[in-house]
């Protein structure tokens, strides 16, 4: 029975009366049909060009019949990790393992392998020799050329050689893929498909690459795998390159030399989606949930993170160092209408569980609504220059009055009791328009007693790796959040999310953060360690030991204990961080910063009682320490307790 679900086993196609699909979706993650899930938009695009689709989700790595269930696609296999890259979604930064799995049906881990990519690629491989195998996804768009792993502590060449693929769509693939298909389609083999924008290829011929006549049009020979391989501030000088040809107006071909002869191509980003075709790509006819297959399991547990919510744009101008946002989306921004997201709302409003609350309305950064400035439609992003760092540039158009119309309009809707906002917001941004219209209705009609931004440091020193803006823009925009506040008699909270051991970041710069949370008398209940995933500037920055951007030396913690002592300092007050806080503090010469004064992080081991004791305890108004007020309070009602017993003994 067709139940609006893409073809998931046999029985689907013969109920479908399908003989042999064009494509086979082997997927990471479990199936959702939903457009927050990219296998769900891919398939969905696919089927709207008339093409057959059949999901394999999570196939069992260890038996290669696995990836057979649907039989062999007329087409190709296409192949994604899902919507996390797999290593990331497995492991913590400190190399632990991850105990659930939220793309999983009931949260359970191991139901798909590391490098899961290239895993299932191989698997392809090994099975049909001859098919067209096409990676997507987040996983092989950051892995698309030569690339530092973390988790190996290798830099690792192109995935399309790991996984024995023939094409990379990388990017947001709605248009490649479709091509692709076309192309294939049309009888042209895959070996000769060299010409899609935002694809990756594999050839022994560049000439139509690298023509080597001056031509403006030529495109780039970047420094060989094994030059980056053996030097990492080659690669450093490579990655550059790449990061100043991510725009699909001004990007230009690439060409990496791996032995043999062999060299991988990536072509030019494809162009953004207009406002149409983003409308289009989420107007499909999707379920909006997970595979009826899954409620034994009991569901999957992504869903509810993105069930009543919104997405309105794509791509990020932010710059962000840590964030590949940039490699993966670009920084052009693209939305969808207001009637696209309107339509969509009311679906969730229909929905039988739905409260009353849409969970957010955004994106990569929530208050980016069109593109940063007009300029960059036509001529494409700077090469050279950020919008936003190191401080706007005069070219920004910052204007909020789009997203401030479409959010009174979502508000206004029947049925619909608030409308919260949990994507990201740039507060450099917000402060850059000029008014306070979006922050003031920001506070009043979409923030509920807590405001999450990231300022993730406050050192100017690490903020320049990061690409964040200074601290003083921070302060600003604190204290503007505290007078609206007032203003709008509301005792609102800001969150920051903030993180340690990013490169840059020496004792000297954790302990001016830890300063600052004492000044501000705010401890983390969490605390992000830099994660150094594929293809950030910031990963690139920790293997390598060089900025990318200017060539200049950074300082990097590396050392695990040293990261500790990092993430420590953060949260300075917790006793259980005690012992690595006096290490960090006396390795730095900050000893001053251990004592009885009101400016010390911590008090001395055995402190006196009536004063804050080691670990963190806190005074209270009257000179007693917590720990010594809670133990009288323990030792009253243990007596309490007693007088209880003993008149129940005479009764």
């Amino acid at each position: 029975m067709d139940n609006g679900f893409l073809p998931v086993c046999r029985q689907d196609l013969i109920e479908r009366g399908i003989d042999q699909l064009d494509f086979v979706y082997i997927i990471g993650d479990a199936y959702v049909d939903h457009p927050s899930f990219g296998h769900a938009i891919i398939s969905r695009v696919l089927e709207a060009n008339g093409y057959t689709v059949g999901i394999i989700s999570q196939p069992d790595w260890k038996d290669e019949e696995s990836i057979c269930a649907l039989g062999r696609p007329r087409l190709g296999f296409l192949v994604s990790s899902g919507n996390m890259d797999s290593m990331v979604n497995h492991y913590y930064v400190s190399g632990k393992r991850r105990s659930t799995d939220a793309y999983t049906p009931g949260g359970v881990m191991g139901k798909r392998p590391d490098h899961a990519a290239a895993v299932y690629g191989n698997m392809i491989r090994k099975k049909y020799k001859d098919i067209p195998v096409i990676l997507g996804g987040i996983e092989a768009s950051l892995r698309r050329l030569s690339h530092y792993d973390y988790w190996s502590n290798s830099l690792k060449r192109s995935i399309l050689l790991d996984a024995q693929a023939d094409l990379v769509s990388y990017g947001m693939g709605e248009k490649s893929i479709v091509e692709i298909a076309d192309a294939l389609n049309s009888g042209i083999a895959v070996k000769d498909i060299t010409f899609i924008p935002g694809t990756v290829y594999r050839t022994k011929d560049i000439s139509g690459v690298i023509r080597g006549d001056g031509d403006s049009r030529d495109g780039i020979m970047l420094p060989s795998y094994e030059a980056v391989k053996n030097d990492p501030a080659v690669y450093a000088q490579s990655f550059g390159i790449q990061y100043q040809n991510t725009d699909a107006v001004t990007a230009k071909p690439m060409a990496e030399e791996y032995p043999n002869g062999v060299y991988v191509v990536q072509n030019p980003p494809m162009m953004p989606l207009s406002v149409e075709e983003m409308d289009a790509v989420y107007a499909l006819p999707y379920q909006r949930t997970y595979h009826p297959s899954y409620e034994k399991a009991g569901g999957v547990p992504a869903i509810a993170e993105v069930k009543f919510s919104l997405i309105s744009n794509r791509g990020c101008f932010g710059g962000c160092s840590f964030c590949a946002l940039t490699f993966h989306q670009g920084r052009t921004v693209q939305v969808r209408s207001h009637e696209s997201l309107i339509k969509e709302a009311k679906k969730i409003i229909s929905e039988p569980d739905f409260k009353g609350y849409i969970h957010d309305v955004g994106g990569p950064t929530a208050n980016f609504r069109h593109p940063s400035c007009q300029k960059q439609l036509k001529a494409g992003v700077c090469q050279n220059r950020q919008c936003l760092y190191p401080s706007p540039c005069p070219n920004l158009d910052a204007d909020h009055s789009d997203y401030l119309s479409l959010l009174r309009k979502l508000r206004g809707l029947s049925g619909v009791k608030k409308v919260f906002i949990r994507s990201g917001i740039r507060f450099d941004y917000l402060l850059a328009e000029g008014n306070d219209d979006f922050l003031k209705e920001l506070i009043a009609c979409h923030v509920s007693g807590q405001l999450k931004v990231a300022p993730e440091h406050i050192s100017d020193v690490v903020l320049a790796k990061m690409g964040k803006p200074k601290r003083k823009v921070y302060e600003r925009f604190i204290q503007k959040y505290k007078e609206i506040n007032a203003g709008l008699g509301l005792k609102q909270y800001l969150v920051p999310y903030l993180m340690s051991s990013h490169p840059g970041s020496t004792l000297k710069e954790a302990i001016e953060l830890a300063e600052y949370l004492r000044d501000l008398g705010y401890m983390p209940e969490q605390v992000q360690d830099f994660y150094p995933t594929p293809s950030t500037l910031s990963t690139v920055m920790y293997y390598s030991g060089i900025d990318p951007r200017n060539g200049r030396p950074v300082y990097v913690c590396r050392n695990p204990h040293e990261k500790a002592m990092q993430r420590a300092l953060i949260q300075y007050r917790n006793p259980a961080n005690y012992d690595l806080v006096v290490e960090a503090l006396q390795k730095a010469g900050r000893t001053d910063l251990i004592g009885y004064d009101a400016k010390c992080l911590i008090r001395p081991r055995n402190a006196r009682p009536g004063n804050r004791l080691s670990g963190g305890s806190k005074p209270d108004g009257n000179g007693k320490g917590q720990k010594e007020k809670q133990g009288k309070k323990t030792a009253r009602k243990k007596t309490i307790r007693n007088i209880h017993q003993k008149k129940e003994r005479k009764h």
